[in-house]
């Protein structure tokens, strides 16, 4: 005879805004069972106002990041053997942003500081122009393609601790992309984004503690990309000085 499979215990963080509180729901537990399917069933079963966000369910969009047990994931690759504990679930949106509703976290924090970053391509060309040949044996177009697998998901600002104590900071992912243009052969804003990284919110502001590589999901390394920045802005500093 076998043993029927034990309930889950899942507490969902439930409000707008700054003003909500824990709601705890039983989810019966399943066999590869993930934590997007146990949101899923919460609002498909027990409580249709239920909200969240989600898109392609195979971890190629990053919509479905939450806060699982204090730790932020993809909820759609995340399973729940390997992170329940005690048979129980603690799911919030991300943190770091403000909260829409439920386990919807505002993101234009988050793109905004992608601007102030300087973090968007500055073109050199026009579409009537020959297409230049890039050369990805460089070291800075390698440098380039270790970050350009970001896909925007927040996940590293949710882990950022500095984040948490400087709402200024720009933050990894911003500063990642930054570094990524840097390199970029085609990218013509090099000085606008060394003045923009190196302001009061920019990659000085770093303590390096690598929480924002140690959760990526997609296995990339803002932390390297910020000390990237770091060295940089410290040089353009130097010529400046020299040339003034």
């Amino acid at each position: 005879m076998v043993a029927e499979a034990q309930n889950l215990k899942v507490s969902v963080w439930r409000g707008t805004g700054e003003t909500g509180e824990f709601e705890t729901f039983d989810v019966p537990s399943c066999e590869s069972q993930t934590v997007l399917d146990v949101v899923s069933w919460i609002q498909q079963q027990a409580d249709p106002t239920l909200t969240y966000r989600f898109a392609c369910r195979v971890g190629m969009c990053g919509s479905c990041a939450m806060m699982v047990n204090g730790i932020p994931r993809w909820t759609c690759r995340t399973h729940v053997k390997k992170v329940c504990e005690n048979n129980s679930l603690s799911i919030e949106p991300l943190r770091n942003m403000p909260v829409i509703k439920d386990l919807v976290a505002d993101m234009d924090p988050f793109f905004d500081k992608w601007v102030s970053a300087e973090a968007l391509h500055h073109p050199t060309s026009t579409r009537d122009d020959a297409i230049t040949p890039v050369d990805a044996t460089t070291p800075e177009r390698q440098a380039a393609d270790a970050g350009i697998e970001c896909i925007n998901c927040g996940i590293c600002y949710a882990a950022c601790d500095t984040v948490a104590g400087n709402a200024d900071y720009l933050g990894p992912a911003a500063l990642q992309r930054a570094w990524t243009l840097l390199n970029d052969a085609k990218d013509g804003g090099r000085t606008a984004i060394l003045d923009a990284v190196s302001g009061s919110g920019g990659c000085h502001n770093c303590h390096s503690m690598g929480s924002c590589t140690r959760y990526c999901p997609n296995a990339l390394d803002p932390m390297s990309a910020i000390a990237g920045l770091k060295r940089e802005t410290f040089r353009h500093a130097l010529r400046r000085k020299r040339n003034a």
